[in-house]
């Protein structure tokens, strides 16, 4: 008898992926064989951007995704785009990304009088005191580049500028740019500054292209930055599937999480067909403060509705009680605590903090320095 008839036959997931250092927890599944031991024949796809990851979970061609942790409840509210029902029952990474400024416009920042750019407040005052220099002298507005609208990156440079006053839909201009393109966009001067995931901050600074500012946990300490996410359509039809790759997923987070395994992850996630830098510098990423799911990265509804909260904030929607109701039902640990056989009760399910209070989204965004009104 041919042997390869009574293998046991793999179920395909097709997942989608931006080469980034928090894509670890599926690569990981997939090259050290814990998809396949839950019987998943996990089919890893590089994308380029996190718009093309959005339009293949739409239209199908992709089962699951790598996705930025707001990128399912814009779909869920229809913001942005068309509206598509999803659902993200595990959050991939927390932290990991990190603002980066040309030398250039670091020197300006340097000169002009700030003796601590470390410090996030103290840097975004010295920005607002560069802005207005060049508008005085009459220069072109400073550009950042950010991966999507509906990102962290994009929060977190709007967080930092606003804490100076600063307003980013006026003072400034943000552009959308593929995490991979970014470190050559510095080079060519296109951009003056970026937010973006590992490694392509490690990757810019080591080639002499820009100065890390900071991590953007100096900002946001915490956090959802990626997450799973799929159609719904799809998690209700293949719950059995996506327990199992959730399975795989925990258990890809234990081999991750364990530091002696970082030198081997460097090498895996270096190759070709995954983030292609040389492991040296993935080493390096793996340092920057970027947390993978398991030790307390769980997806919340808390977390879901505070990345909400900074939509409103900026008027990509508008506040309601219906629309709160959708995000809550968008992030879904119920799901992963059914696959791993626990009860909510026994998971440890982080609390965002920043004085934010879920039930008071209004009052939250009262106290910070609100956007500005269009001029």
């Amino acid at each position: 008898m041919n042997t390869h008839d009574t293998a046991p036959k793999l179920t395909p997931v097709r997942a989608g992926f931006i080469p980034l250092i928090d894509c670890a927890g599926l690569v990981v599944a997939k090259e050290k064989g814990f998809a396949q031991a839950q019987g998943i024949d996990l089919q890893l796809y590089k994308d380029v951007s996190w718009a093309n990851i959005r339009d293949h979970i739409n239209i199908g061609t992709y089962d699951i995704a790598h996705m930025l942790a707001a990128m399912p409840i814009a779909a869920n509210l229809g913001i942005g785009h068309v509206k598509v029902p999803m659902v993200a029952p595990l959050a991939l990474s927390s932290g990991g990304n990190a603002i980066t400024l040309s030398q250039t416009l670091y020197n300006e920042l340097a000169r002009a009088g700030a003796n601590d750019l470390n410090d996030p407040k103290v840097s975004a005052q010295a920005l607002a005191t560069v802005i207005g220099h060049r508008r005085a002298k009459d220069q072109d507005q400073l550009v950042f580049g950010m991966v999507f609208p509906f990102s962290c990156h994009n929060y977190q440079l709007r967080y930092w500028m606003a804490e100076a006053g600063i307003d980013p839909d006026q003072d400034v201009q943000l552009v959308v740019i593929p995490p991979a393109y970014m470190v050559k966009s510095l080079q060519t001067e296109q951009i003056d500054g970026f937010c973006v995931g590992e490694p392509w901050n490690s990757m810019a600074a080591q080639q002499g292209v820009g100065q890390i500012l900071m991590p953007t946990t100096d900002v946001w300490p915490l956090g959802p930055e990626k997450v799973l996410g799929m159609q719904a359509g799809w998690a209700n039809g293949n719950s059995d599937t996506l327990a199992a790759v959730l399975r795989a997923l925990d258990e890809a987070a234990r081999w991750t999480n364990d530091r002696e395994n970082q030198t081997e992850l460097a090498q895996i996630l270096a190759h070709p067909q995954y983030l292609n830098v040389p492991s040296q510098i993935v080493n390096m990423a793996l340092n920057s403060g970027v947390s993978f799911y398991g030790d307390g990265v769980i997806a919340s509804h808390d977390e879901a509705l505070w990345l909400y909260a900074q939509m409103v904030r900026w008027g990509q929607t508008l506040l309601s009680t219906a629309d709160q109701d959708v995000v809550r039902q968008t992030y879904r640990p119920d799901i992963l605590f059914a696959a791993l056989g626990k009860q909510t009760s026994q998971a440890t399910i982080p609390n965002i903090t920043y004085d934010f209070n879920p039930n008071d989204i209004e009052g939250y965004i009262q106290n910070l320095p609100v956007k500005m009104p269009k001029k």
